[in-house]
């Protein structure tokens, strides 16, 4: 090569291990250092060089030192395929022996060029040449750009401002092993279950036969447990602590005014020599209210007003620790009209259990599932997009944990709460009334429910045996609390490094103004001054989007 360009760099660029990732596209590299930037070089790609996992090594000459390499510039030019997903590009310095690594872990695609940064977490104050000021300005400014916020209906959180799938950068995207995996499912649930043609049925079951028809098709140890148990007091409690939404129960210190039960009445349920009044004092009354279902509209199925409870449930848990329900009110207001349901009470005390667990799914999907788990996850998705540089640290510990949420939301506002959709079809909380009861639902919305800790203490359910939701909960919740505190005391050691990080900043503003709407009651913080706060908050993030949305979520398809 001779002496004008002495200076020697390998470069290897490494193509991910999944479908479509390969491309035989024309690609070129620039490098650019804290001395200088390198010409532009066109990799070779003879043959598929680009291929999935395939390590493809070129070297570069230089007629000096570039110092230390901070940027690599990618281009993919068009030649035959559409995109490419680069893993990361290493570069290697054969003089001074440093190595620096640039993830990308994105596609990129045709007649596109992309500037990768050095792997290292920085914090915006840390960031001291323009360069690179300048790449981390132009990223959030592209970002925000493409993931804009939008008003679904007032009162909820706002969402992305995009309607199909296909219209979401390719990065957010479900890959194609996903998508596959989703369709597979989807299809494979319709077939099993029979539910095509549950939805579009228009006659009335007459009998156990009838439901038997449709939920005996696919009959597993779980499901053949529940069809023995599910008259059961016991069971029915039992699915309050364990169930597809173990958040609604709480002890009960004193009975509500609007839910007149009486010793006289339940005193023949409780064990012998007590009270109603003892057993509250001992803590062993417990109380699941579905007051923020009162009032409701409820949808009209095929020219029908459906019917949708919004009841109180009280529930005893005996010296063997087994929760019973001892009385059920269907309606929110005292009435003579709305009687107080005992298990005495035979036929009715079954069906008053059913009209519960109607509320109860309600509820779950609308309130437990929807909004407090993937609307939540896309505000903080949304946030962390467009206010959170690829190279922030929050970023690196944010993003795997709301990688396809975009995706599944967008899905779900196309069909499941549209218009045409399995909740105006199919479902009591469907139809013109679905946004009033998330808008309520979000106006009592606080911090501290979303918080596993002081949700429990708030309900008084520290001690109640065999509530299993509270028992994995917490172990879980410390365990991510633990690694949250070990790496945020790392990247900021000092309450004041939590304050001047204005990309941090950026992000609880806009979680507090668009995902929970400027409400100071909800207890959100609009910024965060200290070290303390910001652990227990992304405590709170990461949580709500694993294992608290995977506790609800899964309860579904067991």
């Amino acid at each position: 090569m001779g002496n004008e360009l002495s200076y020697a760099y390998h470069i290897s660029v490494i193509t991910a291990d999944c479908s479509h990732a390969s491309t035989i596209d024309s690609l070129s590299v620039t490098l650019i250092g804290t001395k200088g930037q390198s010409n532009k070089m066109k990799l070779d790609h003879k043959g598929l060089h680009f291929f999935n996992e395939r390590h493809k090594q070129y070297k570069m000459h230089c007629k000096e030192s570039l110092g230390d390499i901070v940027l690599v510039r990618l281009e993919h030019a068009h030649f035959q395929g559409k995109r490419w997903f680069c893993s990361k590009v290493i570069v290697e310095d054969c003089a001074g022996g440093r190595s620096f690594r640039f993830p990308c872990n994105s596609w990129v695609k045709k007649n596109q060029s992309v500037e990768l940064r050095e792997g290292t977490a920085k914090k915006p104050s840390e960031d001291e040449l323009d360069i690179l000021k300048q790449n981390r300005e132009k990223e959030l400014d592209q970002r925000r750009k493409t993931f804009r916020w939008k008003t679904y209906a007032e009162g909820m959180p706002k969402c992305v401002d995009i309607k199909k799938t296909c219209d979401l950068p390719l990065d957010v995207q479900f890959s194609f092993s996903k998508n596959t995996e989703f369709q597979f499912t989807l299809t494979s649930a319709l077939v099993k279950l029979k539910l095509a043609e549950f939805i579009h049925l228009q006659t009335h079951w007459r009998s156990m036969e009838d439901i038997e028809k449709y939920f005996g098709v696919n009959k597993t140890e779980e499901s053949e447990f529940v069809k023995s148990m599910w008259e059961e007091d016991t069971f029915f409690g039992y699915q309050f602590l364990n169930g597809c939404n173990p958040i609604m129960i709480k002890k009960c210190k004193e009975i509500p005014s609007n839910f007149a039960v009486t010793n006289d009445m339940v005193s023949r349920f409780l064990e012998k020599s007590t009270s109603l009044q003892n057993e509250m004092q001992k803590g062993n009354i417990y109380l699941v209210d579905y007051q923020l279902l009162d009032e409701f509209p409820a949808n009209t199925i095929h020219g029908k007003l459906q019917y949708l409870p919004a009841p109180l449930c009280l529930l005893y848990k005996d010296p063997d620790n087994q929760l019973k329900p001892i009385a059920i009110q269907l309606k929110q207001k005292a009435h003579p009209q709305n009687p107080i349901f005992l298990p005495s009470h035979s036929a009715d005390w079954l069906l008053a259990k059913i009209y519960v667990r109607s509320a109860d799914f309600n509820y779950f999907q609308l309130i437990t599932h929807l909004l407090r788990t993937h609307l939540l996850a896309e505000v903080f998705c949304m946030a962390t997009h467009r206010n959170l540089a690829s190279v922030h640290p929050l970023y690196k510990l944010l993003i795997p944990h709301t990688r396809y949420t975009l995706q599944i939301n967008i899905m779900a506002r196309d069909k499941l709460l549209g218009k045409s959709g399995v909740f105006q079809k199919s479902i009591s909380t469907g139809g013109n009334g679905l946004p009033k009861l998330l808008q309520k639902a979000h106006s009592c919305l606080t911090y501290r429910s979303l918080c596993l800790p002081e949700d429990i203490a708030a309900r008084g359910v520290e001690d109640i045996p065999c509530y299993y939701y509270r028992q994995d909960g917490m172990k879980l919740w410390n365990t991510i609390k633990w690694f949250v505190e070990e790496m945020i005391k790392y990247y900021y050691p000092s309450d004041r490094d939590v304050i001047k990080d204005t990309e941090l900043q950026d992000w609880a503003k806009e979680i507090f103004s668009n995902g929970f709407l400027n409400r100071k009651e909800s207890g959100i913080p609009e910024s965060f001054r200290t070290v303390h706060e910001l652990i227990k908050f992304l405590t709170m993030v990461l949580y709500t989007c694993s294992v608290q949305h995977n506790a609800v979520n899964g309860g579904q398809v067991c």
